[in-house]
C-alpha cells in the first residue's frame, strides 16, 4: 500500500498519497514551491489565489513545452519525409542506370 508523503509547499505542509515515488513528489513540490516564491512575497501567508496562479503558470509552461515538442515532431516528420523522397529518387535513378547497363550487355 502507498504511504502518505508530507510535502511542504508555500509554507504549508500537505499529506499526499500517490502512485508516484516520494522522491518524485518531493521534487515536484520543490518546483511548485519555487513557482509560488516567484508569485507571492516571501514571509507572508500563501493565499489560495497564489496557489491558483502557480498552477496556472505551471500549466502554461506545460502547454508551451507541448507545443514546442509538437513543432519539433512535425519538423522531424517533414525532414524524414524529405530524406525518404530523396532516397527514393536516388534508388530510382540507380535502378534505371542498372536496367540500361543490362540492356547494353544483352545486345
Amino acid at each position: 500500500m502507498t504511504k502518505p508523503v508530507e510535502l511542504r509547499v508555500g509554507g504549508n505542509t500537505y499529506r499526499v498519497v500517490s502512485s508516484a515515488s516520494p522522491e518524485e513528489l518531493e521534487r515536484l513540490a520543490v518546483v511548485v514551491d519555487e513557482t509560488l516564491a516567484g508569485i507571492a512575497p516571501p514571509g507572508r501567508p500563501m493565499p489560495p489565489q497564489a496557489m491558483l496562479l502557480a498552477a496556472i503558470a505551471l500549466a502554461h509552461e506545460v502547454e508551451v513545452q507541448r507545443e514546442r515538442a509538437d513543432r519539433l515532431a512535425a519538423r522531424s516528420r517533414e525532414k524524414v519525409s524529405e530524406i525518404i523522397s530523396r532516397l527514393d529518387g536516388t534508388l530510382e535513378r540507380a535502378e534505371d542506370t542498372l536496367r540500361r547497363a543490362e540492356r547494353v550487355e544483352a545486345k
